[in-house]
């Protein structure tokens, strides 16, 4: 799940934010790269799915022509038990000879899911000393951006999910079960209302790795429907970014699915789970070859935009800019 954003001018665009999800799963062995919005699968012979390719193709291509200041990593960044250590050889062959063009060589924020978890996540934080380009400073974290030549801001906010709500079994399609630690939980919860509360920020961006709303396998998350939502409402984020469904979604305003990188799931188990005419769009589709979701910032609105691997665009959001002045319905 990867989002990869850029900082750039452009006429009236001045900045670009590209929600890029992949789902990387192996053929036998799943290895999985997540920035919020791509992930990546590999066989065990290192080859490549049809849908992964042609994803990654676009996400390069795309990054190229619009420019990119950096990526955002939502989580189970290897499947199906994160990494052992440091020097565990899946960073080198998931991510460092995976994402070798030029244009994805730029920061990438990360974040854990819940398959990291099934592993070490102080590793992937620590891997942040080995590469140039792996920024994983803490559990959850936050981050602060200017749109250039204007005086609009962008704050991002790196939630933790796993810890928030606990870990969950894709096999079994579980809920999260009970955070490890009450105390952690609660912590974080802390952290983000104190966070929520101080924003000022033009676009105020939330992302984690379980979804609030989902029509697909895993559905809404019920932690996050109770914990997280009432204050995405309250300080009127502007959207939440997630992955773990593997396919692209937007439902209510600004809650994007996109976990399109690797194979798209059709599975809408949970469409009665989601409120009547809350849904703004699903695509499950395997002939579209996956997707992902690019995100255009300017000091007027951002758009959201998922895009098909051969290029062409299946559906457009545009979300407001933060009014902290009014009282109306945000996310």
């Amino acid at each position: 799940m990867l989002y990869v954003i850029s900082l750039t001018c452009a006429g009236i665009n001045y900045f670009f934010l590209f929600l890029i999800v992949f789902l990387l799963l192996y053929l036998t062995e799943i290895v999985k790269v997540k920035s919020s919005l791509f992930v990546r699968r590999f066989s065990r012979y290192k080859s490549f799915t049809p849908i992964e390719k042609a994803t990654a193709r676009m996400m390069a291509k795309t990054a190229s022509q619009m420019g990119a200041n950096f990526i955002l990593a939502l989580g189970d960044n290897f499947y199906y038990k994160g990494v052992s250590d440091v020097n565990d050889p899946r960073f080198q062959v998931t991510f460092e000879d995976v994402y070798t063009q030029d244009s994805l060589n730029i920061p990438w924020y990360v974040i854990a899911g819940n398959h990291d978890h099934a592993g070490n996540v102080l590793a992937q934080i620590e891997y942040s000393q080995k590469s140039k380009r792996w920024n994983f400073p803490y559990y959850y974290y936050e981050m602060n951006f200017r749109v250039p030549r204007t005086d609009s801001t962008l704050t991002i906010i790196m939630l933790d999910t796993v810890l928030m709500c606990g870990n969950s079994d894709d096999f079994l399609d579980q809920q999260p079960r009970a955070p490890r630690s009450g105390i952690q939980a609660n912590r974080q919860l802390l952290w983000l209302q104190e966070r929520l509360a101080k924003s000022k920020a033009d676009y105020l961006l939330v992302a984690g790795h379980y979804p609030v709303w989902s029509i697909s396998e895993h559905g809404p998350t019920d932690c996050l429907l109770k914990k997280l939502r009432p204050l995405l409402k309250k300080y009127k984020a502007t959207a939440y970014l997630c992955g773990h469904d593997h396919n692209l979604q937007e439902s209510g305003i600004g809650y994007v699915v996109s976990g399109a990188g690797n194979f798209m799931d059709p599975d809408v188990r949970h469409r009665n789970q989601v409120p009547r005419g809350y849904l703004k769009f699903f695509n499950g589709d395997a002939g579209t070859l996956g997707g992902f979701a690019h995100v255009e910032v300017n000091k007027r609105e951002m758009t959201v935009t998922f895009i098909q691997a051969r290029g062409t665009s299946l559906y457009r959001a545009v979300l407001k800019k933060r009014d902290l002045s009014r009282v109306d319905e945000y996310v």
